[in-house]
């Protein structure tokens, strides 16, 4: 035996399970994918955000994608980079206009210019336009109340008063807000022996958000139900499982009191899949508040199988695909109405 020390990062054990598999061909029933991202941006690490002017936007191959969404019964798909103006227009041509019945897109709004005077109701009317040109729902990534700043250096927080002016819009005009909130609570805890994101956090720093003055990962929690509760006439998408799939309890009761709120499961069956029994009772429970995403940046056959392996079968101890934490995952075998519902139902009620 050799008793040598191994880098963890060298350590890759192989399970030495014995279990049956069941990787399914394709979706049992049409599916709705409502998060993916068929934009290409840039990512500035000096700011911490997007950079979206200078950003080079990727032209997908969209006769092969629409191929293998029909091989993977995927029916429909949510273009989240639609950004606003010029390239929201070609977006929506490329897209929606070549494809009403396969895509629909969603727009942006521009932080950095959240110093001018009247920046809510400036982009209220401009997420009019926006929904005019037609445009679907508004996303908002993580950058808006973690790292996006006024001209003091402030926070931009989600539940900035100034923002208020464009949430209301949004319910007037009857189209979703897609809000992406936090990161999984470890980005948001010391990166040392306890951190069970290490390994990750090791390979993306950037991803680390604890200490200086990062808010906590409740503060941004709080920030997004306190805008929840402020508009009840605006629908809300939290993304991720509102950002807390870690803690399926408090997600039942956020879904509970704010009844305009909605959750998708994109980049997170790996935490839903190691928590198998709580996940299914909360996916039945909500089947009507809970919808298909994947966070794609392209159509995946394995990333989609993957999927359906979690939510159709019950299969043990299997793959996620990402190196997230050192875990597999469980196959919760949802009923097919419940299915149908996640995968199809719900989304089309809210996304045109």
């Amino acid at each position: 035996m050799n008793n040598e020390e191994i880098l963890l990062r060298k350590f890759k054990p192989r399970s030495a399970l014995v279990l049956d598999e069941h990787i399914p061909a394709k979706a049992r029933y049409p599916i709705f994918d409502m998060h993916n991202h068929f934009g290409k941006w840039r990512w500035n690490n000096a700011m911490h955000a997007i950079d979206y002017q200078r950003g080079e936007w990727q032209m997908q191959d969209i006769p092969a994608a629409l191929d293998l969404m029909e091989e993977m019964n995927i029916c429909k798909a949510v273009n989240l980079d639609g950004g606003w103006g010029d390239t929201l227009r070609m977006n929506l041509d490329r897209y929606k206009a070549a494809y009403p019945d396969r895509f629909s897109v969603f727009a942006w709004a521009d932080w950095t210019r959240v110093d001018e005077p009247n920046f809510g109701e400036k982009w209220a009317k401009e997420l009019e336009k926006s929904v005019s040109a037609g445009a679907s729902g508004l996303k908002l990534f993580k950058s808006l109340g973690l790292t996006y700043r006024d001209k003091f250096g402030k926070l931009i927080k989600f539940n900035d008063p100034r923002l208020d002016p464009i949430w209301a819009k949004a319910g007037e005009l009857n189209i979703p807000v897609l809000i992406h909130t936090g990161d999984p609570v470890a980005f948001f805890c010391p990166v040392d022996e306890t951190n069970e994101r290490w390994e990750e956090l090791y390979e993306h720093p950037d991803w680390h958000f604890y200490g200086k003055d990062y808010p906590s990962f409740m503060e941004l929690v709080g920030h997004s139900l306190e805008v929840f509760e402020r508009h009840p006439g605006t629908k809300f998408i939290s993304a991720h499982i509102l950002g807390y799939s870690e803690n399926l309890d408090f997600v039942s009761k956020a879904l509970d009191k704010y009844s305009n709120v909605y959750v998708d499961i994109a980049e997170r069956i790996s935490e839903l899949g190691r928590q198998p029994y709580s996940s299914r009772k909360f996916f039945i429970k909500y089947a009507d508040r809970i919808m298909f995403g994947t966070d794609t940046f392209a159509p995946d056959r394995k990333k989609y199988q993957t999927y359906f392996r979690f939510l159709e079968t019950e299969d043990e101890y299997f793959e996620y695909g990402r190196n997230q934490g050192r875990w597999n995952i469980y196959g919760i075998n949802l009923p097919d109405d419940v299915l149908q519902k996640i995968y199809m139902e719900t989304a089309s009620k809210l996304i045109r």
